[in-house]
């Protein structure tokens, strides 16, 4: 019972993980290294994480700035930034690059909260998923006599408290990216 409830729980952990990294990638009007970590860069004959081949610094609260280690890089990284699909404009001054971040319009805002209250949902589900799967798999260790029913039964709270617990973080997760959204 108990190998059913961890594997849960580890499921359960890694659906919020990718939440939290989901909503990362969400753009709010605010600079954040985050923003950049989908990038792929052409460094050296492979695609490179941005955060490889430079520094990626904070320098206000609206700007991402990029001091590549090879300043060579610097025309494949604002290639790489331009394909994106961010809609971001770098500066290069030949020794680093510049990001302003615009800000958004509130119905841009509104569009965002809309997307990130779907995805949350799907990700509730994921977690809804990972439940169902351990009360299946308590069912039929029930079924084949390796547990009793009143065991089953008290697992399955578990799994419901547990399923809980996970459910609330994400709606967590959820809230504090709407206020960040949402702020101007």
């Amino acid at each position: 019972m108990q190998e059913v409830l961890t594997a849960m729980k580890n499921k359960m952990e890694s659906v919020c993980e990718a939440f939290k990294k989901d909503l990362s990638k969400v753009r709010t009007g605010r600079a954040t290294p985050n923003l950049l970590d989908a990038v792929r860069v052409d460094a050296y004959g492979s695609k490179t994480p941005i955060n490889q081949v430079g520094t990626v610094t904070i320098p206000e609260s609206r700007m991402i700035q990029i001091q590549a280690w090879d300043t060579a890089l610097l025309g494949a990284i604002e290639k790489a930034i331009l394909k994106s699909d961010l809609g971001l404009t770098p500066m290069n001054d030949g020794k680093a690059l510049r990001i302003s971040i615009p800000t958004l319009t509130e119905e841009r805002r509104r569009d965002l909260v809309k997307q990130i209250k779907k995805n949350a949902e799907e990700f509730r589900v994921r977690i809804r998923n990972a439940r169902r799967d351990a009360n299946e798999s308590l069912k039929s260790k029930k079924n084949a006599k390796e547990i009793s029913e009143d065991d089953m039964f008290r697992t399955q709270d578990e799994t419901q408290r547990i399923t809980d617990r996970f459910i609330k973080e994400i709606d967590r997760l959820l809230t504090e990216k709407e206020k960040e959204v949402m702020e101007v």
